[in-house]
């Protein structure tokens, strides 16, 4: 019997990006096969872009660049073995690569009121849907904004747009092969809004007035460069501007006040977009003669049924004269009129308050006098009840612990035994370790509550719990127990990875590399760090604790780039692992030596040493520039170049050129690399033969003369200057030009022509030196003739 075939290896289904090749193989066990392929249940002969390969006992269907058309199911059949797999094509949303980078590595930047619009062309399978998204919430239509969209576009208009519209903004492209999502920033710039109130007197004296407020909570994106202080007295309609004061200072001091007269003041923020509206304040009134300052709120010594004590000291600011007494006011709490408590000032800083209402809480308050007047009240005392002492709260009963765990413990108690009518207002609840002496407050409770639970807790922990009563008469006499808490359960070591924690980190070089990684696990974790597989280096420090585990690398460095792997393990086999890339970048080293060649006539290829940044930036790109001469500004050429070659095309004969070459990455640009000596293709003259034609008897020698003479010019500074004028004469005149007497013939700055008369000066990236008069010679045997003009430069404005 003969042998049969087999398959020893299957078609397997493909997926491709659309534009990408593709390839479907199987291998049978005779080399002797000839098979054949199928696409959806239709024999291959031919298609285009497919190739059908046989090596061997491999057979392949190889397609060069996957388009729609191959999408499919295809059948190989060969001998007693048949195969068959899918193709499916995908073509993703896609956005210019060049686009997309300008669109994500600068912010768009618009003034406030003007109209913006971001627009964003694509590519990819149809249909595709597109949202735009700010603060994670879909835009819709309304009346500022709309969205716009077509079967190669999307389009994000805001007519007016303002500091609201002002965030990270967000496209979703989405088809059935896939989401590209494109990450936009809108900055917009406006004036500030007004500094932030209410405004403050700092001080009001007969002599000056200081006011105080804060910075605007809005800048409009740009820094305040200043605030302007106005004032308005009180019963006039015009504002006076008294000054300005710098960002940095938010207060103002005003010198020139009258005695007790009455002010407005405002102020108003400034940056480089404008002025914002005005912060005004109240009515301000300056100070008469220098009276006394407020006292600090008096203290309550002690109380009685009808009376109670009260002491205070002097103010810190005295007046211009001797502290004669104070006056003594007081109030029921919860009104707000405050009443005399004697008629003449109180020489002592100490008074007892009597004839009060028993059981009914009082405050009082006091302002010193002087020969000025009667100076600012103090703030109120703290409450006080009009009654005889009570007896503090005893101790709480019954104190105990009714449950525990690893991290918590729950106490219960009684309420204390009440004496005297004074009851019980609340419960605080203290704890300390067992090892330290100091108590700290963990809970005030309201009177209801005769339980709490004391949480955070390490397991296993030892520690003194204490509880005691809070009443009008003050707290009472604490009770304390000792408690502990349970075993800790056990719990498998796992990373908490969420969105803080990035896989793929670019830092720039000399910056620190800081990651933190949460964790959890009981009992404590062992944590490894690696990178690239391999223990840190030694510069690298990490520090493990409450949960969480942090590398750091002060000053990263090109070598710092890798996978940095976090390990945990429990000690018993269990592992988990977390890694992460670093890329380090750094401004570009700048390209290396320039050569330039004429490979085509007229034009000019530019070669260049590639970087040393090439090796680590993966998105390095160069520009090409070019000037004229070595005074001449600098032009760019070509941007956004991914290789070391330029060709520059628009040569024009005899005229010398300079070229650099500068590499770039998303942190900025290298120092240029640049040609020393200048470029210049030489103009070939053109060869003309006339046949001369034999006179007899006359003379057709004439003097030089100019047709058409020179006129003068204005040009702007860096821009080039063509003069230009006409001659005749036989034999033909020798040009010569002149600047201020000069002859210009050897200047490589100037370029001269001479076709058939016609005479062209040609001045070189123009400067205020080129200035002057111009005068151009023409002579031959015959004779000799002359004309001028004047050239004057205006600078760029």
């Amino acid at each position: 019997s003969v042998p049969r075939c087999y398959l020893n290896k299957q078609l397997a289904t493909v997926r491709v990006l659309k534009g990408d090749p593709a390839e479907l193989s199987c291998t049978v066990s005779k080399d002797n096969v000839t098979g054949a392929w199928f696409k959806d249940g239709l024999k291959l002969t031919s298609m285009d872009g497919v190739i059908f390969e046989k090596k061997g006992l491999v057979h392949k269907l190889i397609i060069n660049k996957a388009e729609d058309i191959h999408a499919g199911k295809y059948r190989f059949e060969g001998g007693d073995v048949k195969t068959e797999a899918s193709i499916f094509v995908e073509d993703p949303p896609q956005v210019d690569k060049v686009l997309l980078k300008n669109l994500t590595s600068v912010p768009t930047v618009a003034k406030a009121g003007e109209g913006v619009k971001l627009q964003i062309p694509f590519e990819g399978r149809w249909p595709i849907r597109a949202a735009w998204l700010k603060d994670r919430m879909e835009l819709g239509d309304d009346t500022r904004i709309r969205v716009d969209k077509t079967d190669t576009c999307t389009t994000l208009s805001i007519s007016s747009c303002d500091r609201r519209d002002c965030g990270d903004y967000k496209v979703r492209l989405k088809n059935d092969s896939g989401v590209l999502e494109i990450n936009l920033k809108l900055v917009v710039i406006d004036k500030p809004q007004p500094p932030e109130g209410p405004i403050k007197i700092v001080e009001s004296c007969a002599n000056n007035i200081t006011i105080q407020w804060k910075p605007p909570k809005d800048d409009g994106g740009k820094p305040v460069q200043r605030y302007i202080v106005e004032r308005q007295q009180v019963g006039r309609n015009d504002w006076e501007t008294l000054g300005e004061t710098p960002r940095s200072c938010t207060s103002f001091t005003m010198s020139k006040v009258e005695e007790e007269m009455s002010y407005y003041f405002r102020v108003r923020a400034m940056n480089v977009e404008g002025v914002s509206d005005a912060l005004e304040s109240g009515e301000v009134k300056a100070a008469g003669k220098a009276s006394p300052g407020a006292p600090d709120p008096p203290k309550i010594i002690s109380a009685s049924r009808d009376t109670i004590t009260i002491s205070w000291k002097a103010p810190c600011k005295t007046g211009a004269s001797q502290i004669m007494g104070y006056i003594v006011q007081k109030r029921k709490k919860g009104t707000v009129t405050w009443l005399p408590v004697t008629n003449v000032p109180v020489k002592d800083k100490k008074l007892k308050v009597t004839s009060l209402k028993k059981g009914i809480q009082y405050e009082f308050r006091v302002a010193a006098v002087n020969a000025a007047g009667t100076g600012q009240p103090s703030d109120p005392s703290e409450p006080a009840f009009a009654r005889d002492p009570t007896k503090s709260l005893g101790q709480v009963q019954d104190l105990k612990v009714s449950s525990s765990d690893s991290t918590s413990v729950t106490l219960t108690w009684n309420k204390p035994e009440v004496q005297d009518g004074n009851d019980v207002k609340g419960y605080e609840v203290e704890m300390k370790p067992c090892n330290s002496l100091s108590w700290t407050k963990c809970f005030t409770l309201p009177a209801e509550s005769t339980s709490c639970r004391v949480q955070g807790l390490e397991a296993r922990e030892k520690l003194f719990l204490r509880v005691r009563a809070l009443g009008d008469s003050g707290p009472g006499e604490a009770l304390e127990l000792k408690a502990c808490t349970g075993a800790a359960p056990v719990v498998s070591p796992r990373l908490l990875i969420d969105d803080t924690v990035k896989s793929f980190l670019v830092i720039k070089a000399g910056n620190p590399i800081r990651v933190k990684i949460p964790f959890e696990g009981s009992p404590e974790p062992v944590v490894t760090w690696l990178k690239d597989g391999l223990p840190l280096p030694s510069r690298a420090a990490v520090s493990t604790e409450d949960g969480s585990t942090q590398l750091l690398l002060r000053a990263a460095k090109i070598s710092d780039s890798g996978t940095y792997t976090v390990e945990l393990g429990d000690g018993l086999g269990k592992r988990q692992t977390f890694s992460f890339q670093v890329q380090i970048t750094d401004i570009p080293q700048p390209p290396g030596t320039i050569r330039l060649e004429e490979n085509v006539p007229n034009t000019v290829t530019v070669t260049w040493d590639p970087s040393a940044s090439e090796q680590w930036e993966k998105n390095l790109y160069y520009t090409v520039l070019k000037r004229e001469s070595q005074k001449g500004l600098w032009h760019v050429l070509g941007d956004l170049i991914y290789n070391n070659k330029f060709t520059f095309t628009r040569v024009v004969p005899g005229r010398d050129y300079y070229f650099r070459v500068v590499a770039k990455n998303d942190l900025g640009a290298s120092d240029p690399s640049e040609t020393v000596q200048p470029w210049r293709i030489w103009k070939k003259k053109a060869e003309y033969r006339v046949k001369a034609q034999k006179y007899r008897g006359v003379n057709q020698n004439q003097p030089p003369k100019f047709l058409v003479p020179l006129k003068s010019h204005v040009v702007v500074t860096g821009s080039e200057c063509h003069m230009s004028c006409a001659v005749g004469g036989h034999p033909p005149p020798k040009i010569t030009w002149y600047k201020d007497s000069r002859d210009l013939s050897r200047d490589p700055n100037y370029f001269c022509t001479n076709d058939f008369g016609v005479c062209s000066l040609v001045v070189l990236g123009v400067t205020k030196q080129d200035e002057g008069e111009y005068m151009v010679e023409a002579s031959n045997e015959v004779g000799r003739a002359f004309s001028k003009a004047f050239l004057a430069i205006k600078g760029n404005s």
